[in-house]
């Protein structure tokens, strides 16, 4: 069986990074969406938005490398904020009430804020703690 695919395109400005995922997201995949996530955190990135949009499958794997490097974030002093998630992805958090932070404002208001210009405050962007959760699987297809 071939391994699902998985890119990633990473934009940053000072302390914050702008990761694009497209692609499946899975137990097979998701070593390489923590290693991008904890690689911004080495590079001293601490306000990672990442970009679901191009996302075309997450399962119980996928959700918990975000889980797991929402807390490797926090632990940092930062912040991870899911954006534009697919159905899929917003089914398998909802299902498994994991409580995950996923911002109202749509990705594109962000966008400029990784040019020259300063980035401007994103307004009621809820952010909570998320306690570690066990390894999940599934299929949220």
């Amino acid at each position: 069986m071939p391994v699902p695919q998985l890119t990633n395109c990473r934009h940053d400005r000072r302390k914050r990074a702008l990761i694009t995922l497209a692609g499946e997201i899975g137990l097979e995949s998701a070593p390489l969406l923590r290693a991008a996530l904890a690689r911004c955190l080495s590079d001293g990135i601490r306000i990672v938005d990442v970009d679901l949009t191009p996302v075309t499958f997450c399962d119980g794997g996928g959700l918990n490398a975000f889980l797991h490097t929402e807390q490797r974030t926090i632990e940092a002093g930062g912040i991870q904020r899911l954006h534009d998630p697919p159905t899929s992805v917003e089914r398998i958090i909802e299902l498994t009430g994991c409580g995950f932070p996923l911002p109202g404002l749509p990705l594109r208001h962000l966008t400029p804020s990784l040019g020259d210009v300063p980035a401007p405050a994103a307004p009621g962007l809820p952010h909570r703690s998320v306690p570690p959760a066990p390894v999940l699987s599934g299929d949220a297809r």
